[in-house]
């Protein structure tokens, strides 16, 4: 049975009280703090990185330094993660994409559940199934029908093999009995042009790349797949509530250390985390950017981590996909 935790369980657990434990010999941290980001700056994960790193570098009384390492999908950042030193001065803010479905998908020289470990989830970046303004479509179930008429013909951008946008296609089509053609782009961006000029027919969007269109109305917003509303768009229905019940692909970022970190800096990490997140002017910067914030503690993250694991790992052996 796949383990659920809604967003709410997940941000009310997180607001408990965390004792600070004291560190043996030398305090931490010591020195600067580096957070490992797998991606360009001004993505969603840079932009994720670089809004709550100055408040929590200013918990925990040294620097947090954004350290950018692009390239393989992210994996070159998770694995410098994963060899460097497991003494809590440097981490990764992960996708669940690196965390979860990359070891699936293609060979790796690391395991990130064997040499990575959680410190907490940090935000939940939202995706937002959306359509050209011009389609038809006004919901989920018309857009299903569509399909259910046309198999093979409607098209659904993704942001590349076996990122976030093309799971939720390939979940689509298998839960609500359909056949839609995926289209790779190489980012966010690209996928939002090409719906805006109707060479596809809908997306899995990540928010970033398409509530500007969706708010001036150039595109249509259906539905969101998670299971609860986003905060951000209380008025867009779920998929699940749309006709496909129990849709859920959640797209968190998450912070994760070198296996072998002691306990009680990750226990410090993960209260400086809880500090930044919860700060009005942090909660604000990552809203404006369609990112809501999501602390948990290390063992709830540890049990979202194994529950998406477990949720796909079937589903991508059976779809076949591989990246090489």
């Amino acid at each position: 049975m796949t383990l659920r935790l809604p967003r709410r369980a997940l941000i009310a657990a997180a607001t408990l009280p965390l004792a600070r434990p004291a560190l043996a010999q030398d305090a931490f941290p010591n020195r600067p703090l580096r957070m490992l980001v797998g991606f360009t700056p001004g993505g969603a994960v840079d932009i994720s990185a670089r809004s709550f790193t100055p408040k929590m570098g200013d918990a925990l009384g040294q620097p947090v330094i954004v350290d950018n390492r692009p390239g393989a999908g992210s994996n070159i950042a998770t694995e410098a993660a994963a060899r460097s030193p497991a003494d809590g001065h440097t981490m990764l803010l992960a996708t669940l994409g690196a965390l979860v479905v990359s070891p699936m998908v293609m060979r790796l020289a690391f395991d990130p559940q064997r040499d990575l470990a959680p410190v907490s989830i940090a935000v939940d970046l939202f995706n937002i199934l959306v359509v050209p303004a011009d389609r038809p479509w006004r919901s989920t179930a018309e857009l299903i029908a569509a399909a259910k008429a046309a198999p093979g013909r409607l098209s659904y951008g993704t942001s590349g093999i076996a990122g976030s946008p093309h799971l939720a296609g390939v979940l689509f089509d298998r839960m609500a009995g359909i056949e839609t053609v995926p289209v790779h782009y190489r980012g966010g961006a690209l996928i939002a042009t090409d719906l805006l000029s109707g060479r596809i027919d809908f997306s899995f969007a990540t928010a970033p790349s398409v509530l500007p269109h969706v708010q001036s109305g150039r595109l249509r917003a259906l539905a969101v797949p998670t299971i609860q509303r986003s905060r951000l768009l209380p008025e867009v229905p779920t998929v699940a509530e749309s006709g496909v019940p129990g849709f859920d692909v959640p797209g968190w970022y998450a912070v994760v250390v070198p296996r072998g970190t002691p306990e009680p800096a990750i226990a410090r990490l993960n209260a400086a985390m809880r500090v930044a997140l919860e700060d009005a002017e942090v909660t604000a910067t990552l809203n404006r950017n369609g990112l809501e914030p999501m602390p948990t503690t290390p063992a709830q993250f540890a049990a979202a981590w194994e529950a998406e694991r477990a949720k796909w790992e079937p589903i991508i052996r059976e779809s076949g996909i591989r990246i090489e």
